[in-house]
């Protein structure tokens, strides 16, 4: 299994970003995805999920309303829209499946 995150940088307050998790090794169309981050000092968190069809999803309450995942099976690839970011959104985010994780992007939001 590989995941490779992409799309992360730096973005000022109120602006938007779009990362992608490219996955191979596995059928993409059968497994859960998810993302989660970790900020400095603090633990790794979820961030949001959706199951292999894609047609259900979840968040955590600190990004719902901001942020929407979605996959496309096609591409084996799920993205993280994320909106009307805050500086709290600053952390590494990863990718993962079937307790498999990605190198992680870097989210960077300045104020």
């Amino acid at each position: 299994v590989q995941l490779v995150e992409s799309g992360g940088g730096l973005v000022q307050a109120g602006g938007s970003l779009r990362l992608s998790c490219a996955a191979s090794g596995f059928t993409f169309s059968k497994y859960t995805m998810a993302w989660f981050r970790q900020a400095p000092g603090k633990e790794r968190e979820f961030v949001a999920g959706t199951l292999y069809s894609g047609g259900i999803t979840n968040y955590a309450d600190s990004v719902k309303g901001r942020f929407t995942i979605s996959r496309d099976n096609a591409k084996n690839t799920v993205y993280l829209q994320m909106n009307s970011l805050k500086p709290e959104d600053t952390a590494v985010y990863y990718c993962s499946t079937q307790n498999y994780w990605g190198q992680g992007t870097q989210v960077t939001v300045s104020l």
